[in-house]
């Protein structure tokens, strides 16, 4: 998918008894409204609380899952990372609030609940009705849906960059070059070379953009993909060690070890324990 899908979530999400296992969308962010019911959205690890009335962000390859309660219902928008960038255009203060997961409570803003569930329902009429100038009414409506994120990280104290942030755009350039080659390239010289710039300009736009050095985001794109593998692929951890480029399978385990706080055998267990739990849970 080059575009942009949106369905109601109880089309999904009711059919597989309100839970949705662990897994990641690599290439996608999702957005979601959520009008009625609520429950919990899991991503990496961490539980957050999903109210009635809120928008809920999944930025692409970051593992989650969620548990509804039933009869959840509003809409859901998977929408691919390049096309997220082209309704952005050049104000990067909209690409932001993507490339962080969140939950944000719309129970206090009746006009904002309002107009987001409005935005939500054009842009799925639009979706399911092939009429003509149906992908600009589409780009419209998500645009929408994009400053609307931005204005509810803002309130959240989450402030919005200024328009033509030179580091920003330089900082998703490198997350860009990350997500096409963090299996092969492991220096931060060679990235920077590839971006036109020196290490240290790079690590400058990194700390003030991203609060994290260039190694920092390298490291947590690597992480995230190891963890996908962990949970899906049925692979041992050396063989999943190969494919991110590890060489050595002692040196992997120690590398995942140092930012988990496991080692991928545990990690993989302990995940895989949870949600077993949750489905028991729901049945």
């Amino acid at each position: 998918m080059d575009f942009l899908h949106i369905e109601p979530i109880r089309e999904r999400s009711g059919a597989h008894d309100w839970i949705i296992r662990e897994h990641s969308h690599p290439e996608h962010i999702q957005v979601l409204l959520v009008e009625r019911g609520g429950g919990s959205f899991w991503v990496e690890g961490q539980e957050l609380a999903v109210p009635t009335r809120s928008m809920i962000v999944v930025p692409a390859a970051m593992v989650h899952a969620f548990e509804f309660s039933a009869d959840t219902d509003g809409f859901v928008i998977n929408a691919a990372s390049s096309y997220v960038r082209a309704v952005a255009g050049s104000d990067s203060r909209l690409l932001e609030p993507v490339s962080r997961a969140a939950v944000y409570p719309l129970e206090d803003e009746p006009m904002r609940q309002e107009i987001m569930g409005e935005v939500f329902r054009w842009c799925y009429r639009e979706y399911v009705w092939s009429a003509p100038g149906r992908r600009a009414a589409i780009y419209g409506q998500f645009l929408q849906v994009l400053v609307a994120l931005m204005r509810a990280a803002d309130a959240a104290g989450q402030p919005a960059l200024a328009a033509g942030d030179k580091d920003y755009a330089l900082v998703c350039r490198f997350r860009e070059a990350v997500e096409e080659r963090f299996r092969i390239t492991r220096t931060i010289t060679d990235y920077a070379s590839a971006l036109g710039v020196t290490a240290h300009r790079l690590n400058q736009a990194c700390r003030a953009r991203a609060g994290k050095s260039p190694s920092d985001l390298l490291h947590e794109r690597t992480i995230v993909e190891a963890k996908r593998f962990l949970i899906y692929m049925e692979r041992s951890v050396a063989e999943i060690g190969y494919e991110l480029g590890f060489d050595d399978p002692a040196y992997f385990s120690r590398y995942f070890t140092k930012r988990v706080g496991q080692t991928p055998g545990s990690y993989r267990k302990a995940m895989l324990k949870g949600s077993e739990e949750r489905l028991a849970r729901s049945g």
